[in-house]
């Protein structure tokens, strides 16, 4: 089984905030590839499907950011998953609106969500990191990923989410380089290529229509003619 976790806060004052995009993630995942209604279950909304064959559960912790891992631990241990097969989606400060990456294993730069599940589980899981950009002051965080995205936001996080929503089953099947092209596709699709004019030709040129009037003398000829 594959455990895959959106962290956020719950309840309708958060669920546009930027700290909410794991939880944007998995309604996507939900959504775009037939999953179960969300249910109760493991102090989270929980609901699960079949991604590229492999039986795959998706956790929302309803504890609170700073307490995810009480959540996320309740649910390994009870279905005694691996951690290889868990995957956390999370906001990431340090990547710029819009940007993807995978990682495995590691420290929690500092993140809450992920410091509540390292501290229950270890730091042996995935994380898909999801770049929601940084205010450009450490002050100015918490006020940050607390607000709604600007409206200037939507079209990246509407090509984002749906790329993860299209990708998500190569995710379950290990092939993180699919996953991330198939994001890529909607968030940075490639130009199409511009239309090559074929050439110009010259038109043929038109041989001289034949004349019968004689050459016009050259000037050597007027010459010789005069002296003869």
């Amino acid at each position: 089984m594959k455990l895959f976790v959106g962290l956020g806060n719950p309840g309708a004052k958060y669920a546009h905030n930027r700290h909410n995009i794991g939880f944007m993630a998995l309604d996507r995942i939900a959504d775009d590839n037939q999953f179960t209604p969300w249910r109760s279950k493991f102090q989270g909304q929980i609901c699960d499907g079949t991604l590229g064959g492999h039986r795959t559960l998706l956790l929302k912790p309803t504890t609170f950011m700073n307490l995810s891992g009480q959540s996320v631990g309740e649910a390994v241990r009870f279905h005694k998953i691996p951690l290889d097969q868990v995957t956390v989606f999370h906001d990431e400060l340090d990547l710029a609106p819009g940007k993807l990456r995978l990682k495995q294993g590691g420290g929690h730069a500092g993140h809450n969500g992920l410091r509540s599940i390292h501290a229950h589980l270890g730091a042996d899981y995935g994380r898909v990191r999801l770049g929601i950009g940084h205010p450009g002051n450490k002050d100015a965080v918490a006020g940050f990923v607390l607000r709604d995205f600007a409206k200037v936001d939507q079209n990246w996080l509407a090509a984002i989410l749906t790329g993860i929503g299209n990708g998500t089953v190569h995710l379950a099947t290990g092939d993180g380089a699919k996953f991330m092209n198939a994001v890529a596709l909607q968030t940075a699709p490639p130009r199409s290529s511009k239309t090559t004019k074929p050439a110009t030709q010259k038109p043929a040129e038109t041989a001289a229509p034949p004349t019968d009037s004689e050459p016009a003398p050259s000037p050597l000829q007027k010459l010789f003619d005069k002296f003869k």
